[in-house]
């Protein structure tokens, strides 16, 4: 089974947005470096949690930051803001043949099994805080993971910029 990578980008957005509060704006550029996608990915997604009341987002190159505390964001509010909420977790094969005494059968064999997984899947994400991340990540940095990111060319944009050279004689 796979999702798509939306949850996953919305989670790494959320805690980039949250650990670099304060030192530098997490714009899209900021944050598309460190997803390691382009800035329009970025843009879409902010959008999409902006609209489920997670982030604020300033218009320019104001950055995003978080609309509430960490401790009141779970990971299933994470995922309803970027997931397509109209889609069942699990899509059903088209037509099963009724004719056929397994393919008459399957929705009654499956459906209340689906539910049920969709919910254990809801009740987990629900049960896990960005700040229980915030946390983890705080310990994965103390193992002696720096936070070199803010200076590196990619993530001031310097990489772009071109060169100067002094022409002059």
């Amino acid at each position: 089974m796979q999702f798509s990578s939306r949850f996953t980008i919305a989670v790494h957005i959320l805690l980039a947005v949250n650990e670099f509060d304060g030192q530098c704006k997490t714009t899209s550029f900021f944050l598309g470096n460190s997803v390691n996608v382009n800035p329009v990915i970025i843009r879409k997604t902010l959008g999409q949690l902006k609209d489920a009341g997670l982030v604020t987002v300033e218009a320019g190159v104001g950055g995003a930051s978080l609309a509430k505390d960490p401790k009141k964001i779970t990971l299933w509010d994470i995922f309803c803001a970027v997931e397509d909420k109209k889609e069942e977790l699990f899509h059903f094969h088209e037509n099963p043949n009724p004719d056929c005494p397994v393919g008459a059968n399957i929705h009654a064999v499956m459906d209340g099994r689906l539910r049920k997984f969709k919910r254990n899947l809801q009740k987990d994400l629900d049960d896990v805080t960005l700040q229980d991340l915030v946390k983890d990540l705080r310990k994965e940095l103390k193992k002696g993971r720096k936070l070199w990111f803010t200076s590196t060319p990619a993530a001031t944009g310097e990489i772009n910029k071109p060169k100067r050279t002094n022409t002059a004689e």
